[in-house]
């Protein structure tokens, strides 16, 4: 599974004849939290059909050290007892130090220097101390710095880094190689989903909705003024002070930007503000629902709704890993800057490398996303039920299903809108959702999860008196429709004896007298003990005993 380690023997290998054409390279402007972790070893991109942010690493896959010259790895030597622990639970345990103490503890050994720079124990420093109001400078540490220490000059923390060549970790490598590796040609090439442009709201509910399928829509954002005004000085200046929801925190958007520009890490952080509308009124009306989702029933909720719509913001790499959307409602999302990888599996199909809990309530799946795609992409395309996969650029949107599990991904920096809603095609699966026992864990986006139900069953009776009693009749009787079986279908389960005219009854082979069969050939039946295998095998013997006449006369008359 980790594919990587051949990757960095084979370019260590050609690394010996082939330094000084490296050298000579123009080096890639990287931050300064990749500068603690670079390495000699370079990784040849194009050669190896794949690209990086940045193209050296200090840090070397565990599988490295086997084909090392020396036997030293640093990472055993300078955690001493500690060695036998996993490095993810060694960070564990530095993830409860404070700075000043992460900060002691790596003057210790190179292994605790490495362990004690982990990005992510610095990123978690500064949204717990410092929430929203930080200015992202290069890294989470030089960030964390420059924050308590405004006179030390954060810039001299490159040149002062030491360089560390024998540390093999694959769980540290992993995590710069997910910050680090971009898109994949081939991950990008399945493009399977419907699109439509101009489609009727009937066309839609009939061929997608009603079917519960993806489709992409084009066309139809044309009338946005968001697809014109959208630019990020414009955002900025509008939205001014107002703080956003980015993760655990709530930022200012042009500090936002600041951070996206500059941030290169395994799980990016990700505007996703439910209450942008209420905020930036402005934001609200720089677009409207496309007209295919206009019956939201959960309007009937007023100000108790839950959240439904979310203003999405993130530069590329970020996104969200596989999760199915809250309370069984479909959605739509419509990119207004950029593009998004999407990847969707029908309800039946749980993703590889994906673990829900038997009740739905939690999901465990790969760190981030490029780790999905890494280890675990190839292998759909040996499944039967392959995924639908599309890119989503500017100007288009995407319906999503109740109940699909799907991925997205920004491949730029990226500014959409999505809304969850429920029209008359999902209500009753809605109403089954919120009245689930464990429904106090499993309904999202409200304070009064257990009550919804009830609150929102009552005001569609309200509002639509008899809507409910009517979707569940029509859903009795498609279901009873599915049920029936028409005559070739009953056949199958049934038994019958046939009586040919001329012959007896038989039970068993219906031609077992070994008699011709004439063309008036009349079959009845007689007594339900044969099956339908039966009956096949004697229209397939009447057929090879060159009965006359045409194809309509070639199995008699059937009288039933």
């Amino acid at each position: 599974m980790i594919w990587w380690n051949n990757l960095l023997l084979k370019t260590s290998k050609r690394n010996r004849r082939k330094r000084n054409k490296i050298a000579s390279r123009k080096p890639k402007s990287v931050s300064r939290n990749q500068e603690l972790t670079q390495s000699p070893v370079a990784i040849e991109e194009e050669e190896e059909g794949f690209s990086l942010k940045a193209s050296t690493c200090w840090v070397q896959p565990l599988g490295n050290f086997y084909f090392s010259s020396s036997p030293h790895n640093s990472r055993n030597s300078g955690l001493g007892s500690l060695q036998i622990l996993t490095d993810e639970l060694v960070l564990e345990i530095l993830g409860v130090l404070g700075a000043t103490d992460l900060g002691i503890l790596s003057t210790v050994s190179k292994s605790f220097y490495v362990l004690c720079n982990h990005e992510p124990l610095w990123r978690n420093l500064v949204l717990e101390g410092l929430g929203g109001g930080f200015s992202f400078d290069w890294s989470w540490k030089s960030t964390h710095v420059s924050a308590y220490m405004p006179n030390f000059d954060v810039s001299s923390m490159g040149s002062l880094s030491l360089k560390v060549r024998d540390f093999y970790s694959d769980y540290l490598f992993q995590s710069w190689l997910c910050a680090n590796l971009e898109m994949k040609p081939e991950w990008l090439e399945r493009d399977n989903i419907q699109r439509r442009t101009g489609i009727s709201v009937n066309e839609f509910v009939a061929n997608f909705e009603e079917p519960n399928k993806p489709v992409l829509l084009e066309g139809c954002l044309d009338n946005w003024a968001a697809l014109g005004k959208w630019e990020r000085d414009y955002l900025v200046e509008v939205c001014g002070d107002v703080r956003f929801s980015v993760g655990p925190v709530e930022m200012k958007l042009e500090d936002f930007f600041r951070y996206s520009d500059q941030a290169r890490e395994e799980r990016p952080l990700y505007l996703f503000d439910p209450k942008f509308a209420e905020k930036v009124p402005i934001l609200g009306s720089d677009y409207e629902v496309p007209v295919y989702f206009n019956e939201d029933l959960f309007c009937c909720l007023g100000n108790e709704r839950p959240d439904y719509r979310w203003i999405i913001i993130g530069p590329a790499g970020s996104g969200s890993s596989f999760h199915i959307d809250p309370n069984s409602t479909s959605a739509w999302n419509a990119v207004i800057k950029g593009s998004k990888k999407w990847v969707l599996f029908p309800p039946d199909v749980v993703p590889p490398g994906v673990h829900p809990s038997p009740d739905g309530a939690e999901v465990a799946c790969p760190v981030s996303i490029i780790e999905w795609f890494m280890n675990f992409y190839d292998a759909t395309k040996t499944w039967k039920k392959k995924p639908i996969e599309c890119v989503c650029k500017a100007g288009e949107v995407i319906f999503v299903p109740n109940g699909w599990w799907h991925l997205v991904i920004n491949l730029e920096d990226s500014v959409a809108i999505t809304q969850n809603f429920v029209s008359r095609r999902n209500l009753l699966n809605v109403l089954d959702f919120l009245n689930k026992p464990n429904a106090s864990t499993l309904v999202s986006g409200t304070r009064d999860r257990v009550n919804l139900h009830d609150k929102f069953k009552n005001a569609i009776e309200a509002s639509f008196p008899g809507c409910i009693d009517q979707l569940v009749m029509q859903s009795e009787e498609k279901k009873a429709e599915q049920k029936k079986l028409s005559f070739w279908e009953s056949a199958t389960d049934s038994k019958l004896s046939y009586k040919a005219e001329g012959m007896e009854d038989h039970v068993g082979d219906p031609y077992a007298g070994g008699m011709r069969l004439g063309s008036n050939l009349k079959i009845q039946p007689v007594c339900r003990k044969e099956s339908w295998k039966s009956l096949k095998r004697f229209c397939d013997v009447a057929y090879r005993n060159e009965l006359p006449g045409s194809m309509n006369k070639t199995y008699g008359v059937l009288r039933v």
